[in-house]
C-alpha cells in the first residue's frame, strides 16, 4: 500500500494574502493549495499570546492543517552554564505556546560543538534535553522535540547526533533536513538514491521501522561550500537530486511531513516536492 506525506512550508510564504494574513492566513493559503502542513517560524523569539494561539489552533482544525513550530535559532544544548538557562527558556516557551497553538512537534537547532568531540558534547546535551522533556510531560505537554540535522560540520546536528539523542530520550525524534545533510560535508555527497537509502536504513536501525512512518523533514535547494551550508535556494537553482530522495523515501515506505524552506515563495517548491512524490510513489509497490 502506498504511504503518504503531508507537504507544506516553514514560515509564511510571501504569496500569502495580506488579509487575514499572519499564521491564520497562511493556514488558509496553504490549505487552498492542498498543502496540509505548516511549521510556524518563531525563529527570532516566542512572542505570541494565548488568544492568538487559540485562533491558530482553531484555524488549523478547521482546515485540517497539521502544525509544528520552528523554535528560536538561539538555542544551544552545549551552551555554558550561564547561557544554558536562556537557551532552555527559548525551547520551553516554543513548546508551551506551540502546544497551545495545536502544534505537535517543535523543531530546534541543537547548537555547536565549540570544537569539542561530538561524543563529549552529547554527554552535556542529552541530560539537558531529557530534563526539558520531563518538565513538559509533568505539565501535560505531549509535543515531540525535534533536534534538526544541521548544514555545517561545526554544528551539533549530524544525523548520528540526532539519532543518538532520539534513541536516548522518549519524546525526542529528529527533524531531518535533507538539504542540510547534502550540504554538511561540503563535497556534493549525500545526493544519490543509494546514499539516501543508506541514511534511511540507519534511521530505521536506530529508531525502528515505525519511526519511518512519522518522518518530520525540511527540504529546499541549497548552496554550500567546503565548510557546508551557505544559503537556501529554490530547488531548480541547486544541484539537489529531488527524484533520488523521493524514490528512496517511497521505497523505504516512509510517511510523515515534508516542509519546504526555499526562499520567500516556499509554497512554490512545496508543490514541486508534492508533485514529485505523487508521480514517483504511485509507481512504487510497498
Amino acid at each position: 500500500m502506498k504511504t503518504d506525506f503531508r507537504f507544506g512550508t516553514v514560515g509564511s510564504p510571501k504569496s500569502t494574502p495580506k488579509k487575514p494574513g499572519g499564521s491564520v492566513g497562511t493556514i488558509m493559503h496553504l490549505a487552498n493549495q492542498n498543502l496540509m502542513a505548516f511549521e510556524l517560524g518563531w525563529v527570532r523569539s516566542v512572542r505570541v499570546s494565548e488568544s492568538t494561539c487559540e485562533k491558530i489552533k482553531n484555524a488549523a482544525g478547521e482546515y485540517a492543517v497539521e502544525l509544528s513550530i520552528h523554535a528560536p535559532y538561539y538555542i544551544n544544548l552545549n551552551a555554558d552554564a550561564e547561557e544554558w538557562p536562556k537557551s532552555r527558556k527559548r525551547l520551553m516557551d516554543a513548546a508551551h505556546f506551540g502546544n497551545l497553538a495545536g502544534a505537535s512537534d517543535i523543531t530546534f537547532h541543537p547548537g555547536s560543538y565549540f570544537q569539542r568531540p561530538p561524543e563529549e558534547v552529547l554527554e552535556v546535551a542529552i541530560p539537558r534535553l531529557r530534563g526539558c522533556v520531563a518538565e513538559l510531560r509533568d505539565n501535560g505537554n505531549p509535543v515531540t522535540l525535534r533536534p534538526e540535522t544541521m548544514g555545517k560540520g561545526a554544528m551539533l546536528g549530524s544525523l548520528d547526533d540526532t539519532l543518538v539523542m532520539s534513541k536516548e530520550i522518549d519524546g525526542v525524534e529528529p527533524c531531518v533536513d535533507f538539504a542540510h545533510l547534502h550540504a554538511r560535508a561540503g563535497d556534493g555527497s549525500v545526493n544519490s538514491y543509494e546514499e539516501w537509502i543508506s541514511l534511511l536504513k540507519s534511521y530505521q536501525k536506530a529508531l525502528g521501522k515505525r519511526a519511518l512512518k512519522r518522518i518530520h523533514a525540511h527540504l529546499s535547494g541549497i548552496e554550500y561550500g567546503p565548510k557546508g551550508e551557505r544559503n537556501h535556494l529554490f530547488l531548480e537553482d541547486s544541484d539537489f537530486n529531488l527524484d533520488a530522495l523521493i524514490r528512496a523515501l517511497a521505497d523505504m515506505g516512509c510517511s510523515g511531513r515534508i516542509l519546504c524552506e526555499s526562499p520567500e515563495y516556499m509554497d512554490r517548491d512545496a508543490l514541486v516536492i508534492k508533485n514529485a512524490w505523487e508521480r514517483i510513489s504511485s509507481g512504487v509497490q510497498s
